[in-house]
């Protein structure tokens, strides 16, 4: 896919207050870490993340949604009444139906001829609505679009250190598949899409390429999909192997519909997942280390906004040059890989 009209107005995040560390989700699993005989430390060892943050209790995603989006618009500077459709894509929401992005259309006061929905597809479901977004710009429907999500983690991280204390018949293999959740932090990312024409910025999104490895669907699930908190397993460490070997698969189409080199891209933001992740993708891709823009140690794995968190971040830091190429390489359960090109 290639985009001739697309620009990215503003990328902006919200993080909570609550900081929540490895060491203290640890000394919460006394329990089970002294019965099976599992050495402290272990978790951020092994993932890298040192921290991740809460948002406070009884806050719906929604909630967080209004203000990320109100922060958007004010950065993008585009006038709310051009924005032409409001796109959800966070794997959390507020409800089975309506679609959250009702609610966040309404708290943030869109125009009654905004299209809004949900895109629901795991940890990519704000950059597949990009897509969409994007698509919709490009055929020239509408002059602008914002898509947000907010991930809300407190829940599945609560229940999962409950479970792995109370289920005395977890043993140090079966205990593997619930790790995962230990990492999972909490954010809220969006971004304000616009034609070209109206654009202040000039920061374009020039296309990208998807590829879908459908064969490994079983190895990350969650038994309800609206409510957090409700037990997930995942199979990381085959997670991992065929997520990087989907993304190995796609980078070289992604360049192709580019045209670009490995060379050319001066800064790549990943899934925000752990280390080991970070340092397999990078090796198999064999792109430099050195221009990735890493959050997990601080934030952890944000879901759908992980990776635009870590783009927004970078924005903020100043780390990214007028006309440098940086490439979001996202990765998601299910498996898919969804790979954009931005010139900043």
């Amino acid at each position: 896919m290639r985009y001739e009209k697309v620009c990215i107005e503003a990328a902006v995040n919200l993080l909570p207050d609550e900081i929540v560390s490895t060491d203290e989700i640890e000394r919460r699993l006394a329990p089970v870490y002294q019965r099976l005989r599992l050495p402290t430390g272990r978790l951020e060892l092994m993932t890298g993340i040192r921290e991740r943050r809460l948002w406070p209790r009884g806050i719906r995603p929604g909630m967080v949604s209004i203000q990320t989006v109100k922060k958007a618009i004010e950065q993008s500077g585009v006038d709310p009444q051009r924005i032409g459709a409001l796109i959800h894509g966070s794997v959390c929401r507020d409800y089975l139906e309506p679609a959250t992005a009702c609610g966040v259309h309404e708290g943030a006061g869109l125009p009654a001829d905004c299209q809004i929905f949900d895109v629901s597809n795991a940890c990519l479901g704000i950059l597949t609505s990009m897509i969409q977004a994007a698509n919709m710009i490009e055929l020239g429907q509408i002059d602008a679009a914002i898509v947000v999500g907010t991930e809300d983690s407190r829940s599945l991280l609560e229940t999962t250190i409950a479970q792995m204390n109370s289920d005395e018949t977890l043993t140090r293999q079966s205990i593997k598949p619930l790790f995962a959740s230990l990492t999972i932090g909490s954010a809220s990312a969006a971004f304000v899409l616009t034609n070209r024409e109206i654009s202040r910025t000039g920061m374009r999104l020039l296309g990208g390429a998807v590829l879908a490895n459908t064969a490994f669907c079983h190895l990350c699930r969650s038994d309800d999909s609206v409510k957090s908190g409700d037990a997930m397993k995942t199979d990381s460490e085959t997670l991992l192997v065929q997520g990087v070997d989907t993304a190995n698969r796609l980078f070289p189409r992604f360049l192709e519909t580019l045209g670009w080199e490995r060379d050319d891209i001066a800064h790549f933001f990943c899934h925000q997942v752990g280390k080991a992740h970070q340092k397999l993708l990078y090796d198999t891709l064999e792109i430099d280390f050195t221009k990735d823009f890493s959050t997990l140690e601080f934030l952890g794995n944000t879901g759908s906004a992980a990776l635009p968190s870590a783009f927004s971040i970078g924005l903020e830091q100043g780390i990214c040059q007028k006309g440098e190429k940086a490439a979001l390489l996202g990765i998601g359960s299910g498996i898919n890989s969804l790979m954009l090109g931005i010139e900043i």
